[in-house]
């Protein structure tokens, strides 16, 4: 809007061009995105001034004692810098250790510390998989505790009763192609029976709709399942109460 305004009025004629662009955008959706931006700096200038800046006590170049307002003049700078879109160029950029010690912010950087930075990758690791791997999508943790959010697959018979004491779960899978549901039992403690109109979960990573014969793929969902459940699905041996369902 900014380049638009300054051309306007350098030549006096709105390239026609522009017109599509501000029949689309309107004053309140200019204001707010002014409104996000003005927030985002009073953010970043109140956590470095509150806590990044917590212990600078002299500047390193005069060695004067630091005041209250030099860390929220320096604090605004960087706010600044980071918020502007004319140096990052897209909202996903990231900025480096490199990039924030040339805006002189002293930046500790783990990976000079081997077992710190082995400690740091390895949790990093398990952290992915669990998000890669399971339903979870978030997780607050404590010294001495762990708090999961996960999203719950779709389709489980819902039972009141704890987790741990879960012998089967009873899942309504849909075909993709032709919209049938499977009726889907999977079982995780040995001598559970089938319950009659359930196909047992198949050791395998896929099940055949028995409508339109589509391969249906359940590695995610069996995943998610002893995620959730916090036990391993168990099969039969011969996997005859599969076939003679599915017949």
């Amino acid at each position: 809007m900014n380049k638009i305004k300054e051309e306007v009025q350098s030549t006096g004629i709105l390239n026609k061009a522009y017109i599509p662009i501000l029949q689309n955008v309107s004053p309140g959706e200019i204001q707010n995105a002014q409104n996000a931006l003005d927030f985002a700096k009073a953010l970043v200038t109140g956590w470095l001034s509150t806590y990044k800046f917590k212990n600078w006590q002299t500047h390193s170049t005069t060695g004067k004692a630091v005041t209250e307002a030099d860390k929220k003049e320096r604090a605004a700078e960087i706010a600044d810098q980071l918020c502007d879109h004319g140096q990052w160029k897209t909202h996903g950029r990231s900025i480096n250790i490199e990039a924030l010690r040339k805006m002189k912010l002293k930046i500790t950087d783990y990976t000079q510390d081997k077992e710190l930075s082995n400690a740091i990758e390895r949790y990093f690791t398990l952290l992915k998989m669990t998000f890669d791997g399971t339903n979870h999508f978030k997780i607050y943790e404590t010294p001495t505790s762990q708090i999961y959010r996960f999203i719950p697959i779709q389709g489980i018979i819902q039972q009141n009763i704890p987790m741990q004491d879960i012998n089967s779960a009873e899942i309504k899978i849909p075909c993709s192609k032709c919209k049938n549901e499977l009726n889907v039992q999977a079982k995780f403690n040995k001598g559970v029976p089938l319950k009659p109109g359930f196909i047992e979960m198949p050791r395998e990573d896929k099940i055949q709709c028995p409508a339109c014969q589509a391969p249906i793929d359940l590695v995610n969902l069996k995943k998610n399942l002893e995620a959730q459940i916090k036990k391993k699905i168990v099969y039969s041996s011969e996997g005859a109460e599969y076939e003679e369902a599915k017949l």
